[in-house]
């Protein structure tokens, strides 16, 4: 059966043979068995409903094993037969070039190279899932391949509940994933209705499928550790030579070894899975790749005496690093950790003094007592991390949920008040004052064609619409445009690319609006062969709600609320976006936060012309309405300018009080 005509089939029409899961990709550990007899029955019972009754004697037995093997139903006896890659959108069979387009992007965020546990429907972070199952994946093509643009598809969690009548101006797809009522969104629910088929953690990116590989977080790591070394350097001072200590090689966090590169550091990242440390180097994401400890040292040591810019993967844990680095004196110059501790019980982060498989084999057989080492260890990883910073160390929170788990573990990690964290996060210190109140976040962009002279040409039309708005800017935004211009001067030489020709770069609403303008009539003009998809990561402006990083430096007592979020992702669907996705769950765990995202295919007609301005305009400019309403000067600042901009826009701007007048109300 060719790609075409597998895609059109969705469910087979014969029972395929078994399938054995792949010895070389990396897969999910275990998880938790949280579910009772009765649920066990419940979750298989919820399996076969995706299949005929003939086939539901051999197919109950079979997901019964997976569920006791690996905790989940993955049906890998469904897993398709051709190739999973981003192909150029003309091979999808589809009657909707938007909804091809959305085939290409699910197909990319599946890509081996792309994927973190490919098998297991994974892209990222542990638990990043795109679809829960393979039959989902098989119905959510085929109801793809086969809608119209007066059609639009709702997808529950990863389930393709079906084709509703809309209208060509509607979402071609609308997307939630673990929206759970309130009182059933801790960790423990996730792992009881996920392994019930109902539910799954579509992380960011992932279960919206606007996942570009690491490159998504290389330039947001870039400007955060190029803006933290501002921080600490004296003016003028390289920051050649300099030290970057964190941890994590998996899916989003591959990506700090490359944006050490580019902010010109020595960076060391430690990984416990070998496999991924080795994967990242073999993708040329990091330089060397180091397992013995003594050896890392030494290698240190030469690259602080010669100032080089390089990457090092120690494959260990990070642990051991911070202690070794501490007995040798040698000094951190920056400090983070970007392990998946939002997902602390099933592999997000692994325990000092445990091996790696010994720790996946623990945390399913007696997770009481992983939940236990995973304390002492970070216990133990915040004692070691407190010595550096006592000697001048700049430590931040990676918005990886590393301080709120660290604190819940007892870890010495509280600030005096014992309310707030004694390191900053590097939204609260960096991003959020610096990017996302001025308007700036990750907008990024795919060529459906599949060809880098595509990909090349954007670079070229972002590049001079970025130089030409950076001759009017203001000068509080200046330094972001410039980080921004560099960023896309050199993207191609960093050789950014996995899986699809993508691209992305912070930008404001007035960049991300002129950017998008010149794409569509380039494409309308045949100047790009295909036509482009926009997105951008939920990290950003307007997409997110959440205390510990997107809206941590929102301090009115409001950012514990998801209004925003909800506002952004129903006012992009009304206003033009070819698919919206809302999440529980994102970067920093389950119940923590809640995200929206959204696509949009460029096709280079006078429609999107008009939906482009209207939806990138309200994406950006409600997140930072609401940051301006929590008294952020920054964001004041950018909405004023926007409001003198856009006549039309007219937004509450906040009265102050003085301090003097509060005070003396309760005797202070």
């Amino acid at each position: 059966m060719d790609f075409k005509t597998e895609i059109l089939t969705g469910i087979p029409n014969k029972l395929p043979s078994k399938k054995k899961r792949s010895n070389t990709r990396s897969h999910a550990p275990k998880r938790k068995d949280m579910l009772s007899l009765e649920e066990k029955k419940l979750a298989i019972r919820n399996a076969l409903r995706y299949f005929p009754k003939e086939w539901h004697l051999e197919l109950a037995k079979e997901f019964a094993k997976e569920l006791e093997e690996f905790g989940r139903i993955y049906m890998y006896r469904f897993i398709p037969n051709y190739t999973m890659y981003a192909r150029p959108i003309s091979e999808y069979p589809a009657k909707s070039a938007q909804a091809a387009a959305i085939m290409l992007m699910i197909q990319n965020n599946l890509n081996p190279d792309v994927a973190q546990h490919p098998e297991e429907l994974i892209t990222y972070g542990g638990n990043g899932a795109v679809f829960q199952n393979w039959a989902q994946y098989l119905l959510t093509m085929q109801f793809l391949a086969t809608m119209t643009d007066e059609q639009t598809l709702h997808i529950y969690s990863g389930h393709p509940m079906g084709l509703f009548p809309s209208s060509k101006n509607a979402p071609r797809v609308v997307v939630t994933n673990g929206m759970m009522i309130p009182n059933h969104s801790k960790p423990d629910d996730w792992e009881i209705y996920n392994a019930l088929g109902v539910t799954q953690y579509g992380q960011m990116t992932a279960g919206s499928y606007m996942y570009i590989g690491p490159q998504g977080i290389v330039h947001g790591t870039t400007i955060t550790v190029m803006n933290a070394f501002r921080k600490v350097l004296k003016e003028g001072e390289s920051s050649k030579g300099k030290i970057f200590l964190t941890a994590g090689l998996g899916g989003m966090s591959g990506a700090q070894p490359k944006a050490g590169n580019i902010a010109e550091c020595i960076t060391i990242c430690a990984e416990v899975n070998s496999s991924a440390a080795q994967k990242r180097f073999e993708q040329g994401w990091v330089d060397e790749l180091l397992e013995d400890i003594d050896q890392l040292v030494e290698r240190i040591k030469l690259a602080v005496k010669n100032q080089e810019v390089v990457s090092i993967a120690y494959i260990g844990n990070v642990v051991h690093v911070w202690e070794r680095l501490y007995e040798e004196n040698i000094f951190v110059h920056l400090g983070s950790d970007q392990t998946s501790l939002h997902n602390p019980w099933a592999g997000g982060y692994y325990p000092v003094d445990l091996g790696f498989e010994e720790s996946n084999e623990l945390m399913s057989s007696n997770p009481k007592l992983f939940k236990e080492k995973v304390q002492n260890s970070l216990r133990r990883h915040a004692e070691a991390i407190n010595k550096h910073t006592a000697m001048g160390c700049y430590f931040f929170d990676y918005g990886n949920a590393f301080l709120l788990e660290a604190s819940r573990a007892g870890a010495d990690v509280m600030a005096e008040n014992r309310i707030d964290f004694k390191y900053p996060s590097y939204v609260q210190d960096i991003l959020g004052p610096m990017c996302f109140d001025y308007g700036f976040g990750p907008f990024r962009w795919v060529c459906t064609s599949g060809k880098p002279e595509d990909l090349r040409k954007t670079d070229q039309i972002a590049l001079k619409v970025m130089r030409e708005i950076k001759t009017g800017a203001p000068r509080e935004i200046q330094q972001q445009m410039q980080d921004n211009i560099k960023w896309i001067e050199e993207a191609e030489k960093n050789k950014l690319v996995v899986g699809s020709q993508a691209r992305i770069l912070y930008a404001d609403a007035e960049g991300r609006a002129s950017i998008a303008e010149e794409f569509n009539w380039s494409v309308k003009s045949g100047e790009i062969s295909a036509p482009i998809v926009l997105g951008r990561d939920h990290h950003d402006v307007s997409g997110t709600d959440s205390p510990y990083r997107e809206t941590s430096n929102i301090y009115d007592g409001s950012k514990f609320t998801a209004d925003m979020s909800i506002h952004n992702v129903i006012g992009d669907s009304f206003r033009g976006a070819t698919w919206v996705s809302i999440h529980n769950g994102g970067g920093v765990g389950w119940g923590e936060v809640i995200n929206g995202g959204f696509g949009m295919v460029l096709d280079g007609s006078e429609t999107t012309s008009r939906k482009l301005k209207s939806m990138l305009f309200f994406d950006v400019n409600n997140g930072i309405a609401r940051r301006s309403w929590a008294r952020n000067k920054e964001a004041i600042f950018a909405l004023k300018r926007e409001m003198k901009r856009t006549p039309e826009l007219k937004i509450n701007l906040p009265n102050f009080v003085e301090n003097s007048l509060i005070n003396s109300l309760f005797g202070k």
